[in-house]
């Protein structure tokens, strides 16, 4: 079972890879921790190197500890995240998606959009949400 950790860094993210690590044990599952860098080529390298050794750690940490298989993947393919999410999900066959969601008022959304939201409508597998 491939079960996709969508992962910014936030504390909700963290629960949510909380939460993979139960289902990874539970269904002898991978996790694909992913990370979508929206920005692209355009954000500064030392951004790039943070979010790439940080979900490096992760993923080392949580085979050392957890004795479960984790692939980091940065997503640096200049996207809308949701967009990108989605389109990492299926290249991967990803059997369930667990993303993160944070409280936003209606205007926020309508400005800012919401990551989870586009992955929610358009995953072509279970998406669980933790918040």
């Amino acid at each position: 079972m491939n079960i996709m950790v969508c992962y910014d860094g936030s504390d909700v993210s963290k629960d949510a890879l909380a939460l993979a690590k139960n289902h990874a044990k539970a269904f002898n599952g991978k996790v694909l921790l992913v990370r979508s860098m929206q920005g692209g080529i355009d954000l500064p390298k030392r951004e790039f190197d943070k979010a790439e050794s940080e979900l490096k750690e992760l993923a080392e940490i949580f085979f050392k500890r957890h004795g479960i298989h984790c692939e980091p993947h940065l997503l640096v393919r200049g996207m809308e995240s949701g967009e990108d999410l989605v389109q990492f999900a299926n290249e991967h066959n990803a059997d369930e998606i667990i993303i993160g969601v944070r409280k936003r008022s209606k205007v926020g959304k309508l400005i800012f959009g919401s990551t989870a939201q586009y992955v929610i409508l358009e995953a072509s597998c279970p998406v669980v949400t933790i918040k």
